[in-house]
């Protein structure tokens, strides 16, 4: 935990659901990290190749108890409370938000036949194809339970904040992306009107930031917060990052490098290419596009460790290319830049370079996938970064970022917060009341 402030008057609360766990995290006015809180989350289950499901009622035992560990003199300034979660998980609830159904989690796949069904009336740069997109699990629960009668299709953030206000069915641009809404006409479209039988159960869709609701008197006297404290709309975990950053700018750009490797944008005007995975959040009167490779660090732990990486990068030359030609992928297949499921790895093997010109070509190749990335976004309509700002386990690396500034020719800045918590609770800030 940490604290900028002794007794602050008025604090932000931001709350990020995700797949392994849940994290509190309280600002002031100023940005600054209050407190933070987090609790693991129950495991996953996957009674079925494809099926990827959790139980609602545990992302509330989460919540509950990482409330309960922020202290009592920051619990009773939250003015107001953001959550983000994953996207596309999805659940049916009844009319006092009671789970019917368990929670599809965003990389659920079983809904294949639902999502043939949506390619045959859905605009191709709609983000509700495919499998994982939220309209066709929708489609798979109201299907296959039909012993049930829910009140309302919600996502991580509609249900928590449900529970938070006692106002259900109501979710964010972001969040009901996948399910089908249009962000930029801002109603859900006619075409959806062909799945029947699902139009009553499609949340009401307000901005980020907008009020939903004041919390409950019951959930502001159980965890000791003020009662006129409110709840705002949330986003989606990976805007919340993004958010996390202070990115605000046209032009600014996130690359997140984890397993793999995330490139967003911020941009005037709205790109859709589903054919690349590329689709635009809305943010304040911007808009946030972006598409994620196959390639990233899952890629680098393959061949070295964490000790060796460190080791080895201090022995090579950042303004100085290898010569290598790599395009570091674990196995076939690629999404973007380059949208191709067979596309081939090209990696040399290990034993024919010396360790650092191995790991320099690997390095420099996931540069240029990532400056490959902003200029197929350029091309379909975004700016090309101003400056970079970086986050995950690359960006502490001083020569990967010196190589990534020479090879996408802008500045690339290690981001200082890059936590969905802590990008939630800015939206929580900048709320309207």
């Amino acid at each position: 935990m940490s604290r900028s402030s002794p007794s602050p008057s008025e604090l932000f609360l931001g709350i990020d659901v995700g797949t392994s766990g849940l994290r509190c995290c309280v600002i002031d006015k100023g940005g600054h990290i209050i407190a933070e809180a987090r609790q693991p989350g129950t495991p996953v289950t996957t009674p079925r190749p494809g099926w990827v499901e959790q139980e609602a009622e545990s992302w509330w035992r989460s919540l509950a108890a990482c409330l309960s560990e922020l202290p009592a003199t920051v619990r009773r300034n939250i003015r107001r409370i953001a959550v983000d979660g994953t996207s596309s998980t999805l659940l049916l609830a009844g009319p006092g938000g009671q789970p019917l159904t368990p929670a599809l989690m965003y990389n659920d796949s079983r809904a294949t036949a639902e999502a043939a069904q949506i390619e045959t009336i859905a605009p191709a740069d709609s983000a509700a194809h495919g499998a994982s997109a939220s309209l066709a699990k929708l489609l798979w629960l109201h299907a296959h339970h039909p012993d049930i009668e829910p009140a309302f299709a919600l996502h991580q953030a509609d249900w928590i904040n449900g529970r938070l206000t006692g106002r259900w069915g109501i979710s964010d641009y972001n969040n009901a992306l996948k399910l089908g809404y249009d962000p930029v006409r801002l109603r859900w479209p006619d075409w959806i009107g062909k799945l029947p039988g699902l139009r009553s159960l499609l949340p009401t869709v307000i901005a980020p930031g907008e009020t939903i609701a004041r919390i409950t008197p019951a959930i502001a006297d159980r965890f000791g917060l003020p009662h006129d404290a409110t709840a705002v709309a949330g986003t989606t975990d990976s805007t919340a990052a993004f958010v996390a950053t202070g990115a605000s700018d046209i032009g600014d750009a996130v690359t997140s490098i984890g397993s793999t490797l995330v490139m967003k944008v911020i941009s005037a005007e709205p790109v859709f290419a589903p054919e690349f995975g590329v689709y635009s959040h809305q943010l304040g009167d911007r808009w946030l596009a972006g598409g994620a490779s196959n390639s990233g660090g899952a890629v680098l732990l393959h061949y070295f460790s964490v000790e060796e990486i460190e080791k080895l990068s201090r022995q090579i030359d950042p303004e100085h290319d290898s010569g290598l030609d790599f395009y570091p992928l674990l196995r076939p297949g690629e999404r973007f830049p380059v949208n191709d499921p067979e596309y081939p790895p090209r990696i040399d093997s290990p034993e024919a370079h010396p360790p650092a010109r191995f790991l320099q070509g690997l390095l420099e190749g996931i540069a240029r996938i990532e400056a490959l990335a902003f200029h197929r976004l350029h091309e379909l309509g975004t700016p090309y970064p101003t400056r970079v700002l970086t986050a995950g386990g690359g960006a502490r690396n001083a020569t990967w970022l010196k190589m990534r500034e020479r090879i996408l020719g802008c500045p690339v800045v290690a981001a200082r917060q890059a936590e969905a918590a802590y990008g939630a609770a800015l939206l929580a800030l900048r709320g309207t009341r």
